[in-house]
């Protein structure tokens, strides 16, 4: 499978304080790979460092091929990367479809519709509330209507940081099972997910960071049944 994106040495400060230290990591095209940690480790960072909102100090991060560790991040976008941020993020104060059309800004107008056909086709619920607020949306629904709006830029590469933080068990599980169907539609997804037992059941591989490092790497059934995870991260 062919690298889509590659990721070596990067570092990340926040003024002083080094987050994220000589991480590198690829995605092959029509994976999921998960990095799993806890808090603070450094896992969002990465994403955002990846998706040009954060920048690092050296190394380096190809996207299909091209460089873009000093592109716009709506470029990034444009070349075919989108992200699905930490809690949620949705334009509470609009409607479900203007917010799904804000999405699709970087792609052709002509397009818009073909476009949200597709996405309510796969999200009935959010096709049922188009005209609705999203700010009156439950939380399953935001998360839904998130990871619309990011399809909408019709990505090669989906990431998708901390997608079942704050829902219910029950709504875990839904969101989990789209992530799953949405990489079997073909979606390459880069994750990072608290919830390690169900971010490494859907994964191929998977990073385990700590304190801004990588300290593991392996296919993801590896992980499953790896002692020193199992006793951080699963419980066991």
């Amino acid at each position: 499978m062919p690298v889509i994106l590659k990721a070596e040495n990067i570092n990340v400060y926040y003024g002083a304080i080094h987050a994220v230290k000589d991480v590198s990591f690829h995605v092959n095209e029509g994976e999921i790979v998960t990095l799993i940690g806890a808090n603070g480790a450094g896992k969002s960072t990465i994403l955002k460092t990846v998706s040009g909102l954060l920048g690092s100090r050296g190394g380096s991060i190809s996207f299909l091929g091209e460089n873009i560790s000093s592109v716009p991040p709506h470029k990034i976008v444009e070349s075919g990367l989108a992200q699905v941020p930490e809690g949620r993020a949705v334009f509470l104060q609009m409607t479900v479809e203007e917010n799904l059309e804000m999405g699709g800004f970087t792609r052709p107008k002509s397009g818009g519709r073909t476009r949200l056909e597709r996405v309510f086709t796969r999200f009935p619920r959010l096709k049922e509330r188009r005209c609705q607020l999203a700010g009156t949306l439950s939380g399953g629904e935001q998360q839904m209507l998130a990871i619309g709006r990011a399809l909408m830029s019709e990505p090669r590469l989906l990431m998708m940081d901390e997608p079942s933080m704050g829902l219910a068990p029950i709504l875990v599980e839904q969101i989990f099972e789209i992530i799953n169907d949405l990489n079997r539609s073909g979606s390459t997804i880069l994750l990072v997910e608290q919830n390690a037992q169900m971010a490494l059941s859907i994964a191929d591989r998977g990073y385990v960071l700590e304190n801004g490092e990588i300290i593991k790497s392996a296919p993801a059934d590896k992980l499953l049944e790896d002692d020193d995870v199992k006793k951080a991260y699963l419980g066991g």
